[in-house]
């Protein structure tokens, strides 16, 4: 019993601390202000402006619900307590335990949500994945992650929008764009920057030797529209192609792909999975300004820790994370040494651990060097 009370006081301490990260009122402050925004008669004449402010509002409140939820659980675990001290019963001790358990686990979760306050973490996130020297083997390897992060999104309820894809001659990618679409869609994905490093026996290798390949992984967040990124369209090239992913008739069938170099910068975006050259311009366009925007942030170096995180040079040799999938299996983020021998699991999305313990090592830091 003393033991169990243990767990419960550090538990109670953990959502005690919640107070300092969550501030109730403002949240309460926050929903007024989106149903305000809602009232206006011209909130829906911009249909997709209007859904993302639906889905903000939604969102602030879902935290605000999992808050009361937590806080009311609180309560009754408490009041079990109390009974528990008064009187044996180890029924109800062993629910109180299970509860106890589960409340910590529901509470760390929560505070890893509220700890993705930072500048456009709950914005929509640009992922691209560029394979390194390595031809077809690194190549595939690219396929690999691309269906990594596609099932980690759709596991979250994110919705995944292709945007580029350029595929390998033989197997594999040689290279993607893709636009995750939900909340904190960047919070949680920017933790999976850097280079992404794989040991296996290649299946492209008809002596079965081990091979090693590398992938490098760019994430940037989707530049609200109230943030202004001025282009003069006289420094950007903009070339047309035929797309050559899956598509309809009109897709293959016309130039309709767009491709925009940012001659100051050598900034290259892509777009060629919309049905008109005119929805592909728009959306390279919007690639193009989150990138400069990410290039000013970078200028400014007293921001660039709140927009890029770690600094790291994306560079074979610097790898973030390594896939070992022979002669043993095993995944090990070697920023956090968060590691995992099911790597099937890593495979098929299951990248919350390694994205949690970057997000809390982050958080670790700053507060370090004070």
């Amino acid at each position: 019993m003393r033991r169990l009370s243990k767990i419960f006081a550090r538990t109670r301490s953990d959502s005690s601390n919640l107070g300092g990260l969550f501030d109730l009122d403002l949240k309460l402050e926050m929903i007024a202000n989106y149903e305000v925004k809602m009232s206006d008669p011209n909130f829906w004449d911009d249909n997709d402006k209007a859904q993302g402010v639906i889905a903000e509002m939604n969102a602030v409140k879902s935290v605000v619900d999992q808050f009361g939820t937590l806080t009311g659980e609180l309560d009754d675990l408490e009041a079990m307590l109390e009974i528990l001290e008064e009187e044996s019963d180890p029924e109800l001790e062993a629910e109180w335990a299970s509860n106890v358990n589960g409340l910590a686990s529901k509470v760390d979760a929560f505070e890893l949500t509220l700890l993705l306050n930072q500048p456009y973490d709950k914005s929509h996130a640009i992922l691209e994945l560029h394979p390194g020297a390595g031809g077809t083997e690194s190549q595939d390897w690219a396929s690999m992650l691309y269906r990594m992060y596609t099932r980690w999104a759709e596991k979250r309820g994110f919705k995944v929008e292709l945007l580029d894809y350029l595929p390998g001659d033989e197997a594999g990618i040689k290279s993607v764009t893709i636009m995750v679409r939900g909340y904190n869609a960047y919070g949680y994905l920017k933790a999976e920057k850097g280079v992404h490093r794989l040991v296996r026996i290649s299946p492209f290798d008809a002596s079965g030797r081990r091979h090693t390949s590398f992938v490098s992984c760019d994430v940037v967040p989707e530049i609200p529209d109230d943030v202004q990124i001025e282009i003069r369209m006289e420094d950007v090239r903009v070339d047309t192609y035929r797309a050559s992913g899956a598509g309809g008739q009109h897709i293959n069938k016309t130039d309709s792909a767009i491709r925009m170099t940012h001659i100051p910068t050598g900034i290259v975006v892509a777009c060629q999975t919309q049905r008109s050259q005119i929805q592909n311009r728009e959306q390279a366009l919007k690639m193009l300004q989150s990138k400069l925007y990410e290039l000013k942030i970078q200028e400014q170096q007293q921001e660039l820790a709140a927009i890029r995180g770690e600094q790291k040079d994306i560079a074979w040799g610097s790898q973030i994370r390594s896939y070992v999938f022979h002669p043993y299996s095993m995944v090990k983020d070697h920023r956090t040494g968060v590691e995992t021998g099911n790597v099937q699991a890593v495979m098929d999305g299951d990248l919350d651990p390694f994205i949690d313990g970057y997000l809390r090592g982050q958080i670790k830091q700053p507060e370090a060097q004070e």
